[in-house]
């Protein structure tokens, strides 16, 4: 029965109340690669974009606690998680969680970032709430 609990699957409750896809980001390039709904919840017209494009929809409060998370990240290999909401142009708000790692700072040539963004399902004060598929 859709909406009913069963807390025996982990992976299927995630499903039930969030949109979660992973992403890549490359210090070399400064590409940030992002899966087609994370792309169209950030408002881009591509899957692929720089750190400052991504963040552009992000509560203003939120980038300057986010970029300097981001930068310590591309400094030094370590993980990092952070929470903020996307405001979209007809004003919805969508919360956002993020969760990754970078690596590869060994050698200046390489390196990037690795994480997943986490979009939960929420029709609690929305007009346009993401659905359950």
């Amino acid at each position: 029965m859709p909406g009913s609990l069963d807390a025996d699957d982990d992976s299927e409750l995630l499903r039930q109340f969030s949109i979660s896809e992973t992403w890549t980001g490359d210090f070399s390039s400064g590409v940030i690669r992002l899966k087609e709904w994370s792309a169209l919840l950030h408002g881009l017209p591509t899957r692929e974009c720089g750190l400052l494009g991504l963040m552009r929809c992000y509560d203003p409060k939120d980038h300057d606690r986010i970029l300097q998370l981001l930068e310590e990240a591309a400094t030094l290999s370590s993980s990092f998680c952070f929470s903020t909401t996307i405001v979209m142009a007809n004003g919805y708000r969508q919360p956002l969680f993020c969760m990754g790692e970078s690596n590869g700072h060994e050698n200046a040539q390489s390196g990037g970032m690795l994480g997943v963004f986490v979009f939960p399902r929420s029709t609690v004060g929305s007009t346009t709430p993401l659905r359950r598929q």
